[in-house]
């Protein structure tokens, strides 16, 4: 039963620093004040029963948001190949947007932080964005069949994410009210744009290929149905 309680105690110091950092950034929020959130004496000092200071109290916070992201990653793996091109970009773009939502306080933080701030954030900056764009590019490039250049598919990423990151960026970030477009039509738009950009690459030519100018436009259906395009 002490295990669960000091389980639950510790939950809750992270909840309400997590929440103080995201809103008064990690150098502006005090041990005294995380402690009155989580409903410990302030000033008492728990809170050093369970972290040793607070850089740890900020790394276990986000360590705890890093391993959700991982597990849902995975989850996502699973309708990575259904088949179907819109369906899969259909999932994946309500995928992004409801991870930005659910991870909008470390977000926060981030913006806020990472350059200045501990260690852990900058390394959490590669692993929610820079592995975020880095995985999508990869999955474009094997969706294709390799028919998608690196180059290529790391500028249809930017492209991609960047537009979905934009429609969370003012609400999340800054607080501003949330977009007059409702989120099926970001979707809706989104599925239609990035379904154009992967159905007209051109062909990922290497040196010594054939390059007549009519084989330079990949056929919609040699990206839709995962086949390689063979000039």
């Amino acid at each position: 039963m002490g295990d669960l309680s000091t389980a639950a105690t510790r939950d809750r110091i992270i909840d309400a620093a997590m929440e103080l950092f995201s809103e008064h950034g990690y150098r502006g929020t005090s041990i005294t004040r995380i402690e009155e959130a989580a409903g410990l004496s302030p000033g008492a000092g728990g809170i050093y029963h369970h972290f040793p200071s607070k850089e740890a109290l900020l790394t276990a916070g986000v360590q705890r948001q890093l391993s959700r992201l991982a597990a849902l990653r995975d989850i996502r793996r699973l309708f990575a190949d259904l088949g179907d091109l819109h369906t899969e970009l259909t999932l994946a773009a309500r995928y992004v947007l409801a991870e930005l939502d659910q991870e909008a306080q470390l977000l926060r933080l981030l913006a806020s932080e990472a350059r200045h701030g501990p260690r852990i954030l900058t390394d959490a900056v590669v692993q929610v964005v820079d592995l975020t764009y880095r995985e999508f590019a990869e999955w474009i490039i094997d969706r294709s069949g390799s028919v998608v250049s690196t180059q290529q598919a790391d500028a249809i990423a930017t492209i991609g994410l960047g537009a979905l990151i934009s429609a969370r960026l003012l609400p999340n970030l800054l607080g501003t009210a949330h977009s007059k477009v409702d989120d099926h039509s970001i979707v809706e738009t989104w599925v239609s744009a990035l379904e154009h950009l992967l159905t007209t690459a051109k062909p990922n030519l290497s040196a010594g290929t054939d390059t007549h100018p009519c084989r330079g436009r990949l056929r919609s259906g040699d990206v839709l149905d995962g086949s390689r395009y063979e000039p």
